[in-house]
This record gives C-alpha cells, structure tokens and sequence, in this order.
C-alpha cells in the first residue's frame, strides 16, 4: 500500500483538505490502518475503494460558541482527504472499517492466494 499524493481529484473533492495522520501495521493476514481525524462526526465519514485505490474523506464538524471567534487556530481547513494505492496482495473486497472516538481503523486482509498456507508434506 502506498500513499498516493498525485492521485487524480474526484469530482466534487478539488477543495484543500488536511491529510490526516495514519499508521499502517501489517501482518501476516494483511493490514491495519489507523487514520486520526478528530473533529469528524461517523455520519461525515466517507471510505471509497475503486479498484486499487482507497480514499478517506471526512468533514470536521467543531462549531464555534455563539457570539465567540478563535483568537488563534491551527486547523483551519474543514475537511480530511487522503488517498492510498492498494498492493495487489491485499483483497480490497474485504475491508472492515471502525471509527471510535477520532481514530479510523480499517482491517484489510491480505488476498488468498498472498496468505501463508501449510504445505503437508507425503511420506513416500
């Protein structure tokens, strides 16, 4: 898998977007990917798998107080964006996706015919 900066822009997703941090762990049975978006509410989070490409999107929701305005900001882009390249080992049919309090975790196992298997071996 690798992050895909020059990937081609979607319709509708040409405005500027944070790339939000990510660690990818593999194993033997494929990959798990953690990417922070904080700020961004489960129905404001869009996972898209076409072909060999996976694309995290998300809309922060951090409203501001009546009548308030930050005196100082450092996320001033509303949304996450970032695109990965799947490897040709990795079954994307298969992704399992879970977002708990800021961290999306997507499981993507490896292809069958990628997986470690037991050869049994004849005794002649």
């Amino acid at each position: 898998m690798s992050d895909n900066r020059s990937a081609k822009k979607e319709a509708g997703s040409e405005e500027a977007a944070l790339m939000p941090p990510v660690d990818v762990i593999e194993d033997a049975s494929g990959i798990t990917l953690y990417a922070d978006m904080p700020g961004v509410p489960k129905e404001k989070m869009q996972l898209h798998v076409e072909g060999d490409a996976l694309t995290i999107e998300g809309d922060i929701d951090l409203e501001m107080p009546p009548g308030m305005e930050a005196s100082h900001a450092e996320v001033s882009l509303p949304r996450y964006r970032r695109v990965f390249t799947l490897s040709k080992e990795l079954d994307s049919t298969k992704v399992a996706a879970e977002f708990s309090q800021g961290v999306l975790k997507l499981a993507i196992p490896k292809a069958e015919h990628a997986q470690p298997r037991r050869v049994e071996i004849k005794i002649l």
